[in-house]
């Protein structure tokens, strides 16, 4: 099986100056309607074999700049059957894609917090698969409030894959990339492509996350596809800091295309679902899955605590709580030896 897949690198339109749910509403719905433009004009130019489309993290809102919890979540997250989601599943369908990207979302189960979620939309304009962040420096995840999180959802809800028509797809939220053992921990329940929304530094130096998005697939031996923001615009911010490098990455970890600055369709790529599954059943150094030796690690991960589970538990934070939280961490991690004085 071979398909087109595009990382659309797109402006992201911060939702911070709305004064009212219903004026964020409005911006997002707006956003909607000009991304469902472009990937229609980008179909059209690229081909009818464009079968999946990754939207940036932070398209639909920017991110929380002073906004309280409450705040945030009165302004910015998204029920599942909200209208914005609506629309997007709209353009999924009348564009017959795969389409993903990345919200906040509100869950009934947890009324104080929110998650930062990815998500696929089938062509049937059918939710597939949702997957909240593990790791946020200043945004609540499941791993806060794990024991109650695992109670509601189990441990696949974690980890989700959706196997597709297109392959077997896993989402990867912003610098989660940074962190392996996400991204083997959907590998080792299939994942074949990881969709990668981010809105990170563009820079012509070769950045930690651009060489984590090599590492990923290399290691796991599976396709990235990386979007990237065409900018912020709306905040004090400079626009422009997050901006260009969207790109899709071989599973061997080569870069098969990728775009430059501004609003661009240029990183998108032939994926080649044929030969990923077989170079995954060619016995060799190069089968980085077969001779995963998983026993030699367990005790260690097992023995070993940084970042506290269930730190939200029955809390309605501060935004002070998160950079609070890593502060005793780092404290702990130093008396234990674990991490050295200046």
């Amino acid at each position: 099986m071979r398909y087109k897949a595009l990382a659309l690198q797109i402006t992201c339109d911060a939702v911070n100056s709305c004064s009212s749910r219903s004026a964020a509403t409005e911006r997002m719905l707006a956003a909607c309607t000009r991304i469902g433009r472009q990937i229609r004009a980008s179909r059209l130019f690229i081909g009818q074999d464009l079968r999946l489309v990754v939207l940036p993290e932070y398209f639909l809102t920017g991110f929380p700049m002073g906004e309280s919890i409450p705040q945030w979540q009165e302004k910015a997250c998204l029920e599942p059957k909200d209208s914005v989601f609506q629309a997007l599943s709209a353009i999924a369908c009348s564009n017959q894609i795969f389409l993903s990207g990345n919200a906040y979302e509100l869950d009934p189960h947890f009324p104080a917090l929110y998650f930062q979620s990815s998500f696929i939309i089938d062509p049937d304009g059918d939710v597939i698969l949702r997957y909240r962040r593990l790791n946020s420096m200043f945004a609540p995840t499941p791993h806060d409030v794990w024991d109650e999180y695992l109670a509601v959802y189990g441990l696949e809800a974690v980890f989700p894959v959706a196997d597709s028509a297109i392959g077997r797809l896993a989402c990867i939220a912003s610098e989660e990339i940074l962190y392996p053992e996400i991204a083997r921990c959907l590998m080792m329940r299939g994942a074949e492509i990881f969709l990668h929304s981010s809105s990170e530094a563009g820079s012509p130096l070769l950045t930690q996350k651009n060489v984590a998005k090599l590492a990923r697939s290399i290691e796991n031996m599976a396709y990235t596809v990386s979007a990237n923001s065409a900018g912020i615009s709306g905040t004090d911010i400079p626009m422009s800091s997050t901006d260009s490098g969207s790109k899709i990455v071989h599973y061997e970890g080569h870069i098969l295309a990728e775009a430059g600055p501004g609003e661009s369709m240029v990183a998108n790529a032939t994926l080649d679902l044929d030969s990923l599954r077989a170079a995954r059943l060619r016995p060799g150094m190069a089968n980085y899955l077969a001779r995963q030796r998983n026993e030699l690690f367990a005790e260690s991960y097992a023995g070993h605590t940084a970042y506290p589970a269930n730190n939200l538990l029955g809390k309605s934070p501060e935004r002070t709580h998160f950079i609070q939280t890593l502060q005793a961490t780092i404290a702990r991690m130093q008396a234990e030896g674990r991490i050295s004085s200046v």
